[in-house]
């Protein structure tokens, strides 16, 4: 039987790497969880709508494989094509910069 290396261990060496950059690190993972937040939205509304990525992407002028990538949590959406993406879900896009609260 192979050995297997569990993710905490692969997050570990990775950690342990010379040159590792945590900063970097955490931007990405904070970078994916919002892909996954932002997909999972996408997806759950469009659900709830009844449509599909063809109905969806014809609504928003886009091309079903771009829903079908966005809702997978992949690729950079422009903030038109957000906003197109929005329209054809019936909500609004909404973006705002917010201060942190002081520690």
């Amino acid at each position: 039987m192979a050995d297997h290396t569990s993710m905490d261990d692969l997050r570990r060496e990775r950690v342990e790497r010379p040159g590792f950059n945590a900063v970097e690190y955490d931007a990405g993972r904070e970078e994916a969880r919002l892909a996954i937040e932002f997909a999972n939205a996408i997806r759950e509304r469009r659900l709830e709508l009844g449509l599909t990525q063809t109905a969806v992407a014809e609504r928003a002028g886009l091309r079903q494989p771009d829903v079908s990538r966005l809702e997978a949590g992949g690729g950079t959406p422009t903030i038109g094509m957000l906003e197109r993406l929005a329209h054809a879900l019936e909500m609004r896009f909404v973006a705002r910069f917010e201060k942190h609260d002081a520690a």
